[in-house]
């Protein structure tokens, strides 16, 4: 809540955890975090039709999930977007850049337990201490490049889902009413199971259900997203300067995430058949 009146020191991230843990979600859950690396042990990728949906084929082997479940997928385009993860590891399974792989595994083991509605309502929870909501008073500098980059995102909000949110330089936040959590909730249940699991995903790595959304909705770009959700760091980097390299790899992978999220949450909500292969010999 101090964010923005100390300079700030972003240290590099720790490597990935072992297998069936992960970064706790705002519900409370975490999410799969698989090895970091491993030796290629396929030549070939491929995917096939299945009664539960599209799977993917390592040679002749079937993916599994962590939980050894058979690794389905509702549409074709999200089958070929996975198997393309797979087809592009060289030597080594770099497993911490297959983030729809991940994904996938989470939807379909859901290790958390949770239904639709806690899916749901963990999301709206974020609201209440949305990045873009809390604002600071002093340095000026930084009050007012928050308001001129975080207010267009909160009025957009607010006026594509007719609600009102407002900001505060409170350290409760500002007060979100229950009608607007519920318009939430209910433009967020139009969503399946799966494109639930993505957008949770991109709001704990945005922070922001507001910015979550207008990514989602194509209000704004990936790098627009993680550029406002980054706001005062990147303030205090100007100022006090960056660790070498750090920032950088910081700012790489969330731009990544965040826009594997995205993807994953549309390529979910894919109805039509893909009938171009992507993968070809």
């Amino acid at each position: 809540l101090l964010r923005g009146r100390f300079p700030l020191v972003c240290l590099p991230r720790p490597p990935p955890v072992a297998a069936g843990s992960g970064p706790v979600g705002p519900g409370g859950g975490r999410t799969y975090a698989p090895p970091a690396e491993r030796k290629r042990f396929y030549q070939n990728v491929s995917i096939s039709q299945g009664e539960g949906g599209y799977e993917i084929n390592l040679d002749h082997r079937k993916l599994k999930t962590p939980q050894a479940k058979l690794f389905t997928v509702p549409t074709e385009a999200l089958a070929i977007a996975v198997a393309t993860e797979w087809d592009s590891q060289k030597d080594t399974i770099k497993f911490y850049t297959m983030h729809l792989t991940t994904l996938c595994n989470t939807a379909l083991d859901n290790p958390t337990q949770r239904n639709k509605m806690q899916l749901i309502r963990a999301a709206v929870k974020f609201l209440d201490t949305d990045t873009i909501c809390y604002r600071v008073e002093e340095p000026a500098a930084l009050a007012e490049l928050q308001k001129n980059e975080w207010d267009p995102i909160v009025a957009w909000a607010e006026k594509r889902y007719n609600v009102t949110i407002g900001s505060s330089t409170s350290i409760l936040g500002p007060n979100i009413s229950a009608s607007t959590k519920e318009t939430f909730i209910s433009h967020l249940a139009s969503y399946n199971m799966w494109a639930l699991q993505g957008i949770e995903y991109v709001i704990t790595q945005l922070k922001s259900l507001i910015l979550s959304m207008g990514l989602i909705d194509r209000h704004i770009t990936v790098e627009k997203a993680v550029l406002l959700s980054r706001l005062e760091e990147e303030y205090q980097i100007q100022r006090w300067g960056n660790v070498e390299w750090a920032h950088d790899y910081d700012l790489c992978e969330l731009r990544a995430r965040a826009a594997a999220g995205t993807l994953f949450v549309h390529l979910c909500s894919e109805s039509s058949s893909v009938k171009h292969k992507l993968l070809q010999d």
